[in-house]
Parts: C-alpha cells; structure tokens; sequence
C-alpha cells in the first residue's frame, strides 16, 4: 500500500468514526467524500470514499437511514 493510499483510508477512517457517532438518528448525514475523486478502473470504486458511481450518483436522493447504511458498508471496503 502506497503512502498516498495510506493517507486516504485513514482520513476516510477518521471521518467516518466522527460522522458514525454523532449520527445515529439524525436527518443529516455527511457525505463521505474526501475530495480525492478518482474511480479505480479494476473495482470501479473511488479511490478517495469507496463508493461506487451509482451509490455516489444517488448520494443526494437516498434517505438519512440508507446513507448510513451506505457508511457502515463503506468501512467493510477499505483496505485492512
């Protein structure tokens, strides 16, 4: 795992322990874009969130509960 790589999962760690905790029933779930927007052409998954296009497509229209959902299963994408 390169250093860069490195870098964004645990700044996608970071802000997912933040966002999972002070979310829980919320109306008003964060998004969890990093600004490191490139789709690796193998998986077809961000680089940056770990979102697929479809699941970053309909970001803005899902529900709160599905948009945690979307971030619990985020978390079972990244690298060990």
């Amino acid at each position: 795992m390169s250093e860069s790589e490195d870098l964004r999962i645990q700044r996608l760690r970071a802000k997912s322990a933040l966002v999972l905790e002070a979310m829980e029933e919320g109306d008003f779930v964060v998004s969890p874009c990093i600004a490191v927007c490139e789709i690796d052409p193998h998986s077809g998954l961000c680089l940056g969130c770990y979102r697929s296009l479809d699941e970053i497509a309909r970001w803005a229209r899902s529900s709160p509960a599905h948009k945690r959902q979307l971030w619990a299963t985020l978390l079972g994408r990244l690298p060990t």
